[in-house]
């Protein structure tokens, strides 16, 4: 193949030097970096990496992100399948592997620890220790993904243990997750052999963990944000950090990835030097991924940007091919194959009834931007002898239900925060287990919201007045088959009737409800079996007195 050529400024993480340079290229690798004496208008630099993230968060199947994510800079991703493998196990997770290798991507593959992430909710598959002794071997396998039961590292349980020890052996990291976890339990968590941390929410958790030897990942995602409480630490402990996003819709992923972060990191006076050894080499180093680094010898992968201030970026390279020029991808759109696990019949307007107890009820409280709720207790807003949402308190109905079976119970309470003044949403992305949820103001728009949703057996809509929305997620219930840019705009669509026509004042309101079924994250959450109090890890009843 013959030999190639590209002139720019090299920025050099490792030396920490700028010159104006060759590089060599021949058979996708890099032969050569040279100085030259003249003056470019453009940056050559590592490309990036999101150190934790799971893909099904941008709607979008592996090969459709990485086509949007090379446009901004982002070559890799290391990722959790956690969201398809409690929907479909192992065949979830070797439907990601398969469409990563479609595309020129470094996808780092993690074996989903916590599937399902407890015995509390219905989940659509099982990864034990079974089926990771069977997955941790190959070498799509890079590493063993969050271990998000905390209680069962604290309590030694013998399956968790077993999962950690099989990453042992085969050398491989193990990710964490440790809302709020301090002190000795703390010490313990890390001491089972987990290495990393990207649900610290305050400089001083986030601190703690890395003097006590933890890697934090600085997490900027659609609903979770914790960027500006933590980047000082990219100074403080520049080897200790790294930048992720966790969980990114599609509307945010367009607009730009670790780029965003980068740029906001040096703009806030961070070091340029300790800002891109963040979003590059220690994630590369970390979990050993095999990108090139600038290196002669290396596969020629970096990134071409404007300045070193906003990191607008020119072009993106895997192996010295050019696959992302000026904000378009040059990769070609692939539709995937559709894969679900959906049973769930539509549900009739009965079922979302709550006689009144005359008693105080438990109400969760979403926190905009964050994963944690808040428990608090209201009196209920009672109509025709039944409980019903209260729009002049922002009390609204809450609901999930299990879409494995055909027949199910449902599961209802009330959350604070969403600010609907009219109107439902329904989605099945729910983490963890993925059933389908819902919140709105009265229980027709609520039934229309999860039949819709049901219907097209998954997907996220919209309900309000005459208007029916959905945007279908074929893929498991979790991600679209079309492309990125017409997902992100189906998105968006939803995302602005919810806040414009409803009236929520969320940042991310598909984003936030995704997560009031995330179990292992307090305060108070609702799976398909009930309310659950996170920080006692057992079941609470919605209604005072009754425990």
């Amino acid at each position: 193949m013959k030999k190639k050529k590209i002139y720019a400024n090299l920025v050099d993480i490792q030396q920490q030097t700028i010159q104006p340079s060759c590089i060599e290229i021949k058979n996708g690798r890099i032969i050569d970096i040279y100085r030259v004496d003249k003056y470019f208008d453009s940056y050559i630099l590592c490309g990036f990496i999101d150190s934790h993230i799971h893909i099904e968060s941008s709607m979008m199947p592996p090969s459709e992100f990485a086509r949007v994510a090379l446009t901004h800079g982002t070559i890799g991703a290391v990722t959790d399948p956690h969201e398809i493998a409690n929907v479909l196990g192992i065949d979830g997770i070797n439907f990601m592997i398969d469409s990563g290798r479609e595309v020129p991507f470094y996808f780092s593959n993690g074996l989903p620890s916590c599937v399902p992430a407890t015995s509390f909710e219905t989940t659509g598959a099982t990864i034990g220790v079974k089926e990771s002794r069977e997955l941790m071997p190959k070498e799509e396998i890079t590493h063993l993904s969050e271990v998000m039961n905390i209680p069962a590292v604290l309590n030694n349980d013998s399956e968790i243990l077993a999962k950690i020890a099989l990453a042992k052996k085969y050398h491989k990291p193990i990710d964490g997750h440790a809302p709020l976890l301090r002190g000795e339990d703390l010490i313990h968590y890390i001491n089972s052999g987990i290495t990393t941390d990207h649900e610290a929410i305050s400089y001083n958790e986030a601190k703690e963990k890395i003097e006590k030897g933890m890697k934090i990942q600085i997490r900027e995602g659609s609903s979770a944000k914790n960027f500006d409480a933590l980047y000082p630490l990219i100074d403080e402990y520049p080897n200790s950090c790294m930048f992720c996003s966790d969980d990114l819709h599609p509307n945010d992923l367009i607009k730009g990835h670790i780029n965003l972060l980068v740029k906001r990191a040096v703009q806030k006076g961070m070091n340029l030097w300790n800002v891109l050894r963040c979003a590059s080499i220690n994630p590369k180093l970390h979990y050993d991924i095999e990108l090139g680094r600038l290196n002669i010898g290396d596969w020629a992968d970096f990134i071409e940007v404007d300045n070193l201030n906003d990191f607008n970026i020119i072009k993106t390279y895997i192996k010295g091919e050019i696959v992302a020029l000026n904000g378009e991808s040059l990769l070609p759109f692939k539709i995937e194959k559709s894969i679900n696990n959906f049973q769930v019949e539509p549900i009739n307007i009965v079922k979302l009834k709550i006689e009144n107890h005359n008693r105080s009820i438990r109400v969760i409280k979403a926190i905009d931007g964050e994963l944690i709720t808040k428990e608090i207790w209201e009196t209920p807003k009672i109509k025709d002898g039944l409980v019903v949402s209260d729009t002049t308190r922002d009390t609204l109905k809450i609901v999930v239900i299990n879409r494995y079976t055909k027949e199910t119970q449902i599961s209802i309470d009330f959350i604070k925060g969403f600010g609907f003044k009219k109107g439902a949403i329904a989605s099945s992305i729910a983490h963890d287990s993925h059933n389908i949820i819902a919140v709105g103001v009265t229980d027709i728009e609520l039934t229309e919201a999860i039949n819709l949703v049901i219907e097209n057996r998954g997907g996220i809509s919209a309900v309000y007045e005459n208007i029916k929305e959905i945007l279908p997620l074929e893929i498991a219930g979790l991600m679209s088959r079309q492309e990125g840019k017409k997902t992100a705009q189906i998105y968006s669509k939803l995302d602005n009737i919810a806040k414009d026509k409803m009236g929520s004042t969320l940042k991310a309101p598909y984003m936030t409800l995704s997560f009031m079924a995330l179990l292992v994250i307090p305060e108070l959450k609702l799976s398909d079996r009930g309310l659950f109090d996170g920080r006692a890890f057992h079941f609470v009843s919605r209604y005072k007195g009754e425990e």
